[in-house]
This record gives structure tokens, sequence and C-alpha cells, in this order.
């Protein structure tokens, strides 16, 4: 394993994700099976996708910035008592991140939004939705502010 330059700074950073609360495996639909080659972390502040065999990708996406989560659960999932959670965020790389065939689904939903809600009012951020009063051009529309 790689030595760590900056025992410090790494330390911060493990802080600052807060406690591991679920780690959860995406499962083959059929009897459940995990499927080791990707898995979820649900910490405090951050959700954490693991994927990959022979090259692994990380990634990650804040707890603030997820602004829904839709749970679904098809006949199969339920005989199985898997579920496919779907995350809609603000994040760049993902603006939905699909969580599929895993196990505990409705109590990882209830976790995301409420760890979203409580990480949006410690930072204070306000979800802004754009709910369309632009003019045809698709410009803002100004008229009012100019009276």
């Amino acid at each position: 394993m790689a030595k760590i330059s900056n025992e410090t700074q790494n330390q911060a950073s493990i802080l600052a994700k807060g406690d591991l609360q679920y780690k959860e495996y995406g499962r083959l639909l059929f009897f459940g099976i995990p499927w080791p080659f990707k898995h979820y972390e649900l910490y405090n502040n951050e959700l954490t996708i693991v994927s990959g065999f022979l090259s692994i990708t990380e990634d990650d996406c804040f707890m603030y910035r997820i602004s829904d989560v839709e749970l679904k659960r098809s006949f199969l999932q339920r005989l199985f008592g898997l579920s496919t959670i779907t995350c809609f965020t603000s994040d760049v790389t993902d603006k939905t991140i699909v969580m599929k065939n895993i196990k505990h689904g409705r109590e990882i939903k209830d976790f995301i939004n409420q760890e979203s809600e409580r990480a949006r009012l410690r930072r204070r951020t306000v979800n802004m939705q754009d709910i369309g009063f632009a003019a045809e051009d698709g410009s803002p529309d100004t008229d009012d502010l100019n009276d």
C-alpha cells in the first residue's frame, strides 16, 4: 500500500465524510447474490460509488446536492427483497445516481432523504427551482424589475 504523504490532510478528509452508515453491494437480480464489482458507501455527508474489477472508479456526491430520491421495486425485486433507488442530484458528473438491486431500500432511501436535508441546513444552502418565468427567447423576464 502506498504511503500517505500528508497524514493530517488525509485525516481531515476522512472526518469530513462523516461516519459510514451503510455499505451496500449491488446484487444480481436472481436470489439477491452480492455482485462485488459495485458497492455504495453512505456517509453522513456524502455518497460514494465504487465500481470496477481491474480498474476501480470512485465517484462521490455530497449529500446536500441530492434533491430528490425515488424508490422502485419490480415484481422480481420484491420476490428477492431488492430495490432500485434513484437519486436526482445537482452534481456535475451524475445528474441521476441509480443504485440498482440493493437490500434495505426503504431504510436507505429514508436515510438519504434525512441526511441530505440535514446537510443542506448545515451548509445553509437553498434548493432553487426553475419554474419557467422566461421570455419567449429564453432570456429572463425583466419587465417587472424595471417598473
